[in-house]
């Protein structure tokens, strides 16, 4: 398959860094220092699963030189789809699938708004990875997996297509029955771990095991589960113990990419995971007071990260 990796950082580089091992075609999209060393050295990834060396790995700026692929795989940051759905469309022909993997639910809607829905496909994924350096990414831990489906639910043809390559690259991989049940099960997750465990500036072993914390995840979960309901997402019933027993199923010195980027002064997905529970409450009419307090409490240092506001001293 010819499959375009958009954003080639701690999932896209993983998850694209696979496929080409496995044979696939494929090229990365990347910018800056990180371009230059995909370039010049290949993609490199140390995993708890096996190290491996792409060399050479094919990598551009420039999306108009890589021309119609079979599968393009958005894996920029969450507040970053809008400004790149634009260059992904040199990208896309008739036959393509658009695969959004970004936290959050809002991601596959800001893409069909550029790209139209046809291409669009709706895509989770999981593993703990980052940029080590230029060129180099490092899977940390966790199983990776990936899952997609298109936003209708329909099997596809495509999307088999590019599920067998999964398979091929050895990377646990599914099309789930419901794509919106899927998307709304990792929101779950991945807004409570980044809510509270930025809020708290501790590690997942921490905030899951003190009472006072622990009582504030099953909060954060109960308005997200309330939110969904509104807006007729089908969630199973036991969406709060499924989503608890995962976290504390991880490595108690985990934490995830939102909090991390906070903690370190970087822009995040603030906007995209708690923003998104509190802006999707207000249209749905349910009241989601833990994710107010916690955006209004780290949006102070979001506004810092984007150059917006200085602090004084």
């Amino acid at each position: 398959m010819r499959i375009a990796v958009f954003g080639a950082g701690g999932v896209g580089g993983y998850f694209g860094g696979r496929l080409a091992q496995a044979g696939e075609e494929v090229t990365f999209i990347a910018r800056g220092t990180h371009l230059h060393a995909l370039q010049t050295q290949g993609l490199r990834v140390d995993s708890v699963r096996g190290d491996f060396v792409i060399q050479p790995a094919q990598a551009t700026d420039d999306p108009r030189q890589v021309g119609i692929v079979d599968t393009v795989l958005v894996a920029v940051k969450t507040w970053q789809v809008p400004e790149v759905a634009e260059a992904i469309r040199p990208l896309v022909g008739p036959a393509t699938c658009v695969v959004s993997l970004q936290n959050g639910v809002e991601a596959p809607e800001q893409l069909a708004a550029v790209l139209g829905a046809a291409p669009v496909v709706g895509g989770v994924c999981g593993l703990v990875s980052f940029i080590a350096a230029p060129g180099h990414i490092r899977h940390a831990s966790a199983e990776p997996f990936i899952k997609f489906g298109e936003l209708d639910n329909r099997p596809s043809a495509r999307l088999e297509h590019l599920r067998q390559a999964f398979v091929r690259a050895r990377v646990t991989v599914d099309i789930p029955s419901n794509i919106q049940t899927a998307l709304w099960m990792k929101f779950l997750f991945i807004t409570l771990c980044s809510g509270i465990g930025a809020l708290a500036r501790a590690p997942m072993g921490i905030w899951r095991s003190l009472p006072e914390t622990r009582r504030m995840s099953e909060q954060a979960i109960h308005e997200v589960l309330a939110v969904a309901q509104a807006r007729g997402i089908v969630l199973p019933a036991d969406a709060l113990h499924t989503t608890m027993a995962l976290v504390d199923s991880v490595a108690p010195e985990a934490t995830v990419s939102m909090q991390r980027d906070i903690m370190a002064g970087y822009p995040s997905e603030l906007d995209a995971q708690i923003g998104a529970v509190v802006r999707l409450g207000q249209v749905t009419g349910v009241a989601t007071p833990l994710h107010a307090f916690i955006y209004g409490s780290l949006l102070p240092l979001e506004l810092r990260a984007r150059g917006q506001v200085q602090f004084p001293g």
